[in-house]
């Protein structure tokens, strides 16, 4: 059976960075607050969602030591698109040489695992090689003078080339799954400013991220007892907290980058998890479980048997 597996990766993050400090100078907050209710302390703001694209779709490439030209599509993750009109993935593919297909999707910040799981797809009809971007820029749509979300928002990236083959690769469970009726609950109008109902997403989050894990780990025919590493969406870390808790995966054996770089997003789950790749946090079979939600609202799960490039 044709899969796929991950063959190399890199990650971008904005050379300006925001501190909680800095924080307490714009709105009435300080450190301990924003710490304790998200775990954050720093975020990195600035560039653009091709410009951070380019540069860990770049890094990406040149550690998998691949040909450009034999890359057959780029699938970009962002909610934030520098245009309305071309896709952000095309402006991507051109500074980096490319000649194949390109598309954005938007799947908020569940996108990279939704991203991630299409590109498999592609490969189950033909595709030999792809490349899979996760990058937001919310900075840009973050009300700078609202408490609630300016202390969470910031901009990142996180790009893997996956390869084609033979022996059904990677992936051995997955789940992507959305429920409009609940968008109220999290959104930017077009031109305007993300709006949260945070108590509300906080308490829906943990819900969908448990049942996603848990429908994408009985389809790979796996348990909790077998996940090395868990890799969620880095919104916040009571979120994190209260998910694993009820998964039964103790801290210890998660991903948690977000006290450097904030919620970013569709950049979020490939932060952290290359993040644990360059700590040498995963070996060669490790199951790998990644999960995340977002507006929409959006949830995604996808357990991956991890193998060195």
């Amino acid at each position: 059976m044709v899969g796929a597996r991950i063959i190399g990766w890199g990650t971008a993050l904005p050379q300006k960075v925001v501190s909680n400090a800095d924080l307490s100078e714009m709105m009435e907050t300080n450190d301990e607050w924003i710490t304790e209710r998200t775990g954050i302390k720093r975020r990195h703001i600035g560039g653009s969602t091709a410009t951070l694209s380019i540069e860990s779709a770049q890094r990406a490439i040149t550690m998998s030591g691949i040909d450009p030209s034999s890359i057959d599509g780029v699938v970009l993750s962002t909610t934030t698109p520098d245009r309305t009109v071309p896709a952000t993935s095309a402006t991507v593919q051109n500074a980096l040489g490319l000649r194949c297909g390109a598309f954005d999707l938007n799947a908020a910040c569940s996108g990279f695992v939704y991203a991630y799981v299409v590109a498999h797809g592609l490969i189950s009809i033909g595709a030999k090689r792809l490349l899979v971007i996760g990058t937001d820029t919310l900075s840009r749509i973050t009300d700078w003078s609202d408490r609630g979300t300016a202390i969470l928002f910031a901009d990142g990236s996180g790009a893997c080339v996956i390869d084609a083959v033979s022996d059904g690769g990677q992936l051995l469970g997955w789940d992507l799954d959305a429920d409009g009726s609940l968008e109220h609950l999290l959104y930017a109008d077009i031109g305007g400013y993300i709006h949260m109902d945070g108590k509300e997403v906080f308490r829906r989050a943990v819900r969908i991220m448990v049942d996603s894990a848990h429908k994408s780990l009985a389809k790979a025919g796996l348990g909790i007892d077998d996940v090395a590493l868990c890799v969620p969406h880095q919104a916040n870390v009571r979120i994190i907290d209260a998910a694993c808790r009820q998964l039964g995966i103790p801290m210890e054996r998660t991903a948690v980058v977000l006290q450097e770089t904030g919620n970013t997003s569709s950049a979020s789950i490939p932060l952290a998890l290359f993040d644990a790749a360059d700590k040498g946090r995963i070996s060669d079979g490790d199951i790998v479980l990644m999960v995340g939600f977002g507006a929409g609202m959006t949830a995604a799960s996808a357990v991956i048997e991890w193998r060195k490039p």
